[in-house]
């Protein structure tokens, strides 16, 4: 019974909006990914090079070089901030269809038991009848 509860919700799932909404996902994913990854790359080499050996920490061009550094990385981490935002926002609504959907198969599970128990019940019943007739 339980195979059969999980392949009634697996059917009741609308797997056309979860197959259309895959492509946006995987490409929300991928430029998160991408994000990440160039920030990785490419934040240690710009820093290091950056930094001029020997100079005075409050010599200017360091502190300016530093503050377009900052900027840089800030830059970077607010597109990853949209992206991941992004990526969650699409995977939120797609968690709220999924759990209405699931909410709607339990509501209906539990019409269906309550009218096999009632069922059952008459069968019992005249099952008992005929017996007591015989």
């Amino acid at each position: 019974m339980a195979a059969g509860a999980i392949f009634t919700v697996l059917s009741n799932i609308p797997w056309g909006q979860v197959v259309d909404n895959a492509p946006k996902l995987a490409d929300g994913a991928a430029k998160l990914w991408n994000l990440i990854a160039r920030k990785k790359a490419g934040t240690a080499p710009e820093v290091g090079a950056k930094v001029v050996v020997g100079a005075a920490p409050s010599d200017p061009e360091v502190l300016r070089q530093r503050l377009v550094a900052m900027e840089e990385h800030i830059v970077r981490l607010e597109e990853q901030m949209g992206a991941s935002a992004e990526l969650i926002k699409a995977l939120a609504e797609q968690n709220t269809q999924l759990v209405n959907k699931i909410e709607l198969n339990s509501v209906r599970l539990t019409r269906i038991a309550m009218g096999a128990a009632i069922v059952a019940t008459g069968l019992l019943g005249a099952i008992v009848y005929l017996l007591l007739q015989a």
